[in-house]
């Protein structure tokens, strides 16, 4: 079976970075890119905030940049997905979904987080035209325009807030008759003038020509005095949660209630010596490109660090 030094699972902005960061310090490191090449990036259309993109950058274009410059320092791709890991000891053994293994004395797992979508049909039409899981990758393209949020909890009563700041309007979608946020990000949605709540409320579709113009949506649905009426809006912004890419690693890797990989304090370190997590699936915070490829370089500074450790 192939030994390898190090394997970095994923190919987001923390897995690329993770790559370039240990070429340069001599590690050879594996990618296996996984189901989504390039993350979810490559979902976006102009990436604003990403340093050294003056003028913005096309998501796919970003991504094929990080990738290119992992394959310069020495970076080997593979497209495979990983899809069983046994972490019960050094080297580390994973299984892919074309039938083969390799062993690994080191892992860098950032296989990011997948967000969860309400499942319409609309959704995946009118992604990248208007439909979009991340208001800090995305409100910058929505000043002065009408935007709907679907969502009730801390992070859809943040992602309105913020894009409060940008737009003209912001419908906030909450399927329940209350919010679920704390009362801090409550009092803050409540005080904003710009965000309407529309308690009750489910969304049935998207309609728009060449991209989002509004939504269908249903008040009380079921119920004797349901209501179906339409908001015009030019952004409809997911905002109900993402769902950790960890499935396979939770029978060895400590992982909080939700499934983000737990590290210690601020190092992409797990409870596993030799493996590492970093990005999406270690923290729910990491939601702009340039924090995700923060932790990348850490984790692959940690890797050195170990490897130098152990093979001394």
């Amino acid at each position: 079976m192939e030994l390898l030094k190090t394997v970095i699972l994923g190919s987001g902005p923390a897995g690329y970075t993770a790559a370039i960061y240990a070429g340069r310090s001599g590690i050879t490191p594996v990618i296996y890119e996984g189901l989504q090449p390039g993350g979810q990036l490559t979902q976006t259309t102009d990436v604003d905030n990403f340093p050294g993109y003056p003028q913005g950058v096309d998501g796919n274009v970003l991504m094929d940049d990080l990738r290119s410059q992992a394959i310069r320092f020495g970076a080997e791709i593979r497209t495979t997905l990983c899809t069983a890991a046994d972490l019960s000891q050094r080297p580390f053994t994973l299984t892919f979904d074309d039938g083969s293994q390799v062993k690994t004395e080191t892992l860098i797992i950032a296989t990011g987080a997948t967000a969860k979508y309400l499942g319409l049909p609309d959704e995946e039409k009118y992604r990248g035209i208007g439909v979009s899981a991340c208001a800090t990758c995305d409100g910058f393209f929505y000043r002065k325009k009408k935007v709907a949020v679907v969502g009730g909890g801390d992070t859809a009563c943040e992602e309105a807030t913020y894009l409060a700041g940008l737009a003209e309007k912001v419908y906030l979608i909450v399927r329940k008759p209350y919010l679920r946020a704390s009362q801090a990000m409550q009092d803050r949605v409540f005080s904003n003038e710009k965000i309407e709540i529309l308690f009750e409320t489910n969304t049935v579709g998207l309609f728009g020509k060449d991209g989002v113009e509004g939504a269908h949506l249903v008040r009380r649905k079921g119920e004797p005095d349901e209501e179906k009426f339409d908001i015009a809006i030019d952004g409809f912004f997911l905002a109900i949660g993402h769902n950790p890419n960890s499935e396979i690693f939770r029978k060895w890797i400590n992982v909080d209630e939700t499934g983000y990989i737990k590290t210690e304090g601020q190092t992409p370190r797990t409870n596993i010596p030799g493996v590492f997590a970093a990005g999406d699936v270690a923290d729910p915070l990491y939601r702009q490109a340039v924090t995700a490829a923060a932790a990348g370089c850490k984790a692959a500074i940690e890797v050195k660090a170990f490897l130098d450790e152990h093979n001394s």
